[in-house]
C-alpha cells in the first residue's frame, strides 16, 4: 500500500454523507504561467460552497464513507470541515477535530527528522547506511539519499493494496529488514526509482541507532510537539479510539466492511501517524514558512532527486514534487487499512489543501484534493469572464452542430468540417447543459494564448481548450475527456 482569498476567520462545519455512485471526474493539471494565488478573489464564502459541493460530489460518487478536509491560504489555516459518516453502524458524522490515519505522508515527517539529525552534523544524505545498519544488502553502496527518494533498489514489504496474513501479526522493524532488506537489490542503486515501505523502516532504524532513543519518541519531542501537532498518535502501536473513525474497506463493489488492522511494528517509519487535518494543517504550514528545518533542509527535502543517468524522479526525500497549473507542488498520498489521505502544498502561493477519507483504495481524497486545488488558480479577470462566456457559447452552438464562422481563423473554419460538426453534435448533445463552465488555465504559445476550461457534466468531465490569435480570432477549440490520474 501507498502509506500511496480575502477571508482570515478559520470555519468548522459537519456536512452528512448524501449518497453513493462508482465513478468520479478528476481535474487536470494545466499549466498556468499568467495567474498566481494571490491576484484571485476566491472569498471564504465563496471557499466554504466549493469545497462543500466538491467533498460532497466525490464522497456520493464513489461511495467512501467520509472526508475530513483542511485549507490553507495564505500561510493561515482558513477552513476545517468534515462530510459524511466517521462510522457506519452506529451511524456516526464525522467531525473536524477526529483523527484519521495519514500513512505514507507520514514519510516526509521521517525524512524531516533525518534532515534534523543533518543539521546537527550526526548524518549526511551522502553517507552510505553501512555505518549504522551494515547487514543490510549492499549497505556500503546505498546511501541515506536513496533511501529517502526510494531510488535505493530495496524490496517493498507492502506492494499489496490488501493486509496479508502475515501483517495482521505483529512484527519489529528489525524482523522486517531481516526479512526484506537483506534480500538481493530490485536493482542497483540509483538506477531506478521504485516505491518501497521497507526504505523508511530503514530510516526510522538509522534515527533510533544516531539517537539511542525510540523513533516515536525523537519524532514527538522535535517535530510534533514543537509545531503544537496535539492531536498526533502513533498509530503503528494502536488502534484509534471510538471517538474516532473506523476504517473501511471494500471487496470488489460489495457493501463497506470494517477494515483489519496492521499488526504493530510494520508502519514504523513508513506510515505511523494518525492525526486531524487541522493538524496536518499545521505541519503544511512549517513547509511553507520554513520554520522548523533550516532553509537548505528545506532545498533538500522539495528538490526532485535524479538517476545516475539524470533522468527525473518526480520525488525529493518523502514528498512527491512537480508543477499543477504552472505552480509548484509538493504533495505525497497516503494508505493504510481502512484510510486513505491526500496532502498538497503549494509553497510559493503559501496554500495547502489536505483531505483524510475512512475508506482504503479509495480515490476520493486525491479526487477532492485535486478539485479543491484548482480553485485556487482560477482567473476571474474581465477578460476571462468574456473568453469563458464566448467559449461556453461556441460549445452549445456545437452540441448542435453549429458555429459562428466569424469568431474563427481560416484554419480552424478548414477543421470545422461538416463531419466534423455531425461528430461534434453526436458526441456533446446528450450530454445536455454543462452544470459548470470555468477556465482553469492560461498561457502563450506559439504566439497565442492558450486557455483551458473545465466543462462538469453529471457524471462527466470534459476539458476544452482554445488556442486566440492576438487579433482576437481562434485559431483552434477542441474537446475532450478530461484525463483520468
Amino acid at each position: 500500500m501507498d502509506c500511496k482569498t480575502s477571508g482570515t476567520l478559520l470555519r468548522t462545519r459537519t456536512a452528512y454523507r448524501t449518497g453513493t455512485a462508482s465513478a468520479i471526474g478528476l481535474v487536470v493539471a494545466f499549466a498556468i504561467s499568467s495567474t498566481v494565488l494571490a491576484r484571485t478573489t476566491l472569498s471564504l464564502d465563496s471557499l466554504e460552497a466549493k469545497v462543500d459541493s466538491a467533498a460532497t460530489q466525490v464522497l456520493r460518487k464513489t461511495g467512501t464513507p467520509s472526508a475530513s478536509v483542511a485549507v490553507v491560504l495564505h500561510g493561515r489555516l482558513v477552513y476545517a470541515q468534515a462530510y459524511g459518516d466517521a462510522r457506519l453502524d452506529p451511524s456516526t458524522p464525522a467531525k473536524p477535530d477526529m483523527r484519521y490515519a495519514i500513512g505514507s505522508i507520514s514519510k516526509q515527517f521521517t525524512a524531516a527528522s533525518i534532515l534534523l539529525l543533518e543539521q546537527e552534523g550526526k548524518i549526511s544524505l551522502n553517507d552510505p547506511i553501512s555505518k549504522w545498519l551494515p547487514d543490510l544488502t549492499e549497505a556500503d553502496d546505498v546511501t541515506v539519499r536513496e533511501i529517502l527518494s526510494h531510488t535505493s533498489g530495496y524490496q517493498d514489504f507492502w506492494p499489496q493494496d490488501y493486509v496479508p496474513p502475515l501483517m495482521l501479526k505483529p512484527m519489529s522493524p528489525q524482523e522486517i529488514l531481516d526479512r526484506w532488506a537483506e534480500k538481493p537489490l530490485d536493482f542497483q542503486p540509483g538506477t531506478r526509482w521504485q516505491y518501497s515501505n521497507t526504505n523508511y523502516i530503514i530510516a526510522a532504524q538509522i534515527i533510533e541507532k544516531i539517537t539511542h532513543e525510540p523513533f516515536y519518541r525523537f519524532l514527538t519531542d522535535n517535530i510534533l510537539k514543537p509545531l503544537s501537532l496535539t492531536s498526533a498518535v502513533n498509530f503503528d502501536q494502536g488502534k484509534l479510539t471510538n471517538a474516532d473513525p473506523e476504517g473501511y474497506t471494500e471487496y470488489g463493489l460489495g457493501p463497506l466492511r470494517p477494515a483489519p488492522e496492521e499488526g504493530a511494528g510494520w508502519m514504523a517509519g513508513a506510515g505511523e501517524l494518525a492525526m486531524t487535518a487541522s493538524d496536518l494543517a499545521k505541519w503544511d504550514i512549517s513547509l511553507i514558512d520554513e520554520s522548523l528545518l533550516s532553509r537548505e533542509s528545506y532545498k533538500q527535502l522539495e528538490t526532485e532527486v535524479l538517476l545516475k543517468d539524470g533522468v527525473g524522479t518526480n520525488y525529493g526525500l518523502g514528498v512527491q514534487v512537480g508543477m499543477m497549473d504552472g505552480h509548484r507542488m509538493i504533495s505525497h498520498s497516503g494508505e493504510v487499512s481502512g484510510f486513505t489521505a491526500q496532502n498538497t502544498v503549494f509553497p510559493d502561493d503559501s496554500a495547502a489543501v489536505i483531505v483524510l477519507t475512512n475508506q482504503d483504495a479509495s480515490s476520493a481524497a486525491g479526487a477532492i484534493a485535486r478539485r479543491i486545488s484548482q480553485f485556487f488558480f482560477e482567473t476571474r479577470d474581465a477578460e476571462t469572464a468574456e473568453r469563458t462566456r464566448q467559449a461556453r457559447e461556441i460549445f452549445a452552438g456545437l452540441q448542435k452542430g453549429t458555429i459562428d464562422r466569424s469568431l474563427f481563423t481560416p484554419d480552424a473554419n478548414f477543421y470545422f468540417s461538416e463531419l466534423a460538426l455531425q461528430d461534434f453534435q453526436s458526441g456533446l448533445a446528450p450530454l445536455g447543459k454543462p452544470e459548470e463552465f470555468v477556465q482553469i488555465g492560461q498561457q502563450k504559445r506559439g504566439g497565442m494564448i492558450e486557455r483551458a476550461f473545465r466543462v462538469v457534466f453529471k457524471g462527466q468531465i470534459l476539458r476544452v481548450w482554445t488556442y486566440q490569435m492576438p487579433d482576437g480570432k481562434l485559431e483552434q477549440y477542441q474537446v475532450a475527456p478530461q484525463p483520468v490520474n
